[in-house]
């Protein structure tokens, strides 16, 4: 497994670096295969009150599954990267629970070896299904005019094919309040 710490505004200390060591290091104990895992961690500063600690774990195993937690607490750094275990642990349990009930005989004997998940409490199973298919005409625009087009609907995603780099896009709205493309490679 591959760890990679990235920080924004917060001193990577050798204490901080161990205890991230330490904390990642034990989720390969209930994930397959894990390749590499970022944890990136961060302070945001507030006009109005503590400042932010923010952790991030971004897991990606070697089926190509990413799973991603993310946490702000204030102002610990600590809390934030415990908390945000905690959501990846919960995470990691639904994919395992999603991959069982799907795969079949196949699935068990991939996790057979895997530890329980360490969860406070038990993570009801997911009973998902898709129950609506929609056809979209795909209308060559801008992001611009793509976003204008989201806005109107007052959708939070929009699917559009942009005209200036001939791909289909997928615009987003972000938590910060600005917008995200997502664009599709095929491999």
């Amino acid at each position: 497994m591959d760890l990679k710490i990235h920080a924004r505004n917060v001193d990577v200390t050798p204490q901080l670096q161990d205890y991230v060591e330490k904390k990642v290091s034990k989720l390969d104990r209930y994930l397959p295969n894990i390749t590499d895992v970022r944890v990136d961690l961060a302070t945001e500063k507030r006009r109005q009150g503590q400042d932010l600690s923010i952790a991030q774990l971004t897991v990606r195993n070697s089926r190509g599954v990413i799973l991603r937690a993310e946490e702000k607490r204030e102002p610990d750094i600590y809390a934030s990267l415990d908390l945000a275990l905690d959501k990846m642990y919960r995470q990691i349990q639904r994919y395992k629970g999603k991959r069982k009930r799907r795969g079949g005989v196949r699935m068990v004997e991939e996790f057979a070896g895997m530890e329980p998940v360490p969860l406070e409490e038990e993570v009801e199973e997911d009973k998902t299904a898709i129950v609506r298919r929609k056809q979209v005409e795909l209308v060559p625009m801008s992001e611009e005019e793509a976003i204008d087009q989201m806005e109107l609907l007052g959708h939070n995603f929009f699917i559009f094919y942009n005209a200036e780099t001939a791909k289909i896009g997928v615009l987003y709205r972000r938590e910060d309040g600005n917008y995200g493309v997502l664009e599709p490679d095929i491999t």
